[in-house]
């Protein structure tokens, strides 16, 4: 066995159907799917943190943590109630935990100066625009400093934010662009002014937009824990400086709220989280398109 230090995985793999359709006249055309996988896994104590990101054939990228290992433990009289622990086994407790995560990206959209916009649905009231009640349009709005960037997921408003470059169009006259949709995450359970809180305070948000310093590296400041707290994001935002049309990076934090199950001993099956990057106006059309035809083994499969 030979072992490569600071190495990453790189390999494409099947991912079944890109896309497919069946005309009313029977003719049916269908394309598999490859993705392109770029991976690392680092083992941090009892845990083991696989970072995989996936490029698609339609042009969209996905980030996907997969969150594996030895769950961590203690010991106890069985039986005994541990109201924030699951019991393993008799006498074995798996604690209550939190795994936060946060991806800063530095995107540039078609060039440097980009811009980050807020997109929400919300339905038209039944009346002569919606005599059915079935009609729904988006907002957009400009995250024009660091302090208006700072924002929560709201899945009632199916709420996503796009990255575009406002001086490029599209051949449809609005600006290029690629959204971010956020995936399986969670909210930070451990109190703002713990010490935890303090000193990860970038977390109580789940994006962040600042203008790209190259020494602002880390969301929580480069030496946490010699930090008494509000290191990293929090410090550099209260600056409130501007970030439209500039270069400008995305902070998304996303994670897991895991209460360990038996099924979790002795060692973690793998648990997701992560996001979508997906083209918003950045093509002409779909990039999928010339995606030759597999050749099928029997002419009744696809």
């Amino acid at each position: 066995m030979r072992t490569i230090k600071n190495a990453i995985c790189v390999h494409e793999e099947d991912f079944g159907i890109l896309w497919k359709h069946t005309d009313v006249d029977g003719h049916t055309e269908v394309r598999r799917g490859r993705r392109f996988v770029v991976s690392s896994i680092v083992t941090v104590n009892n845990y083991e943190y696989g970072y995989f990101w996936y490029f698609y054939q339609d042009g969209s990228i996905e980030f996907e943590a997969k969150l594996t290992g030895i769950v961590l433990t203690l010991a106890d009289t069985p039986g005994v109630d541990h109201p924030s622990a699951t019991e393993l086994e008799p006498g074995l407790w798996a604690p209550y935990h939190q795994h936060i995560l946060c991806a800063r990206m530095d995107l540039d959209i078609d060039g440097t100066d980009n811009s980050v916009v807020e997109v929400e649905s919300f339905a038209h009231p039944i009346g002569e625009k919606n005599p059915y009640g079935g009609a729904y349009e988006t907002r957009e709005s400009i995250l024009a400093s660091e302090k208006k960037a700072q924002r929560l997921i709201d899945p009632m408003k199916s709420r996503f934010w796009k990255i575009i470059n406002p001086n490029k169009n599209n051949h449809v006259g609005h600006s290029v662009g690629y959204k971010l949709i956020p995936g399986h995450t969670t909210f930070p359970l451990a109190l703002e002014e713990s010490v935890l809180g303090k000193r990860a305070g970038f977390m109580y948000k789940h994006l962040w937009v600042t203008p790209n310093k190259d020494q602002e590296r880390y969301p929580a400041g480069d030496y946490p824990f010699q930090h008494d707290g509000g290191a990293g994001l929090p410090e550099w935002s209260a600056a409130d400086r501007p970030t439209e049309n500039t270069d400008v990076v995305m902070w998304y934090v996303f994670g897991t709220n895991h209460i360990p199950r038996t099924e979790d001993w002795p060692v973690m099956p793998v648990e997701r989280t992560g996001f979508h990057l997906k083209p918003s106006g950045f093509f002409r059309r779909s990039p999928a398109m010339d995606v030759v035809a597999s050749e099928p083994l029997d002419p009744q499969c696809h």
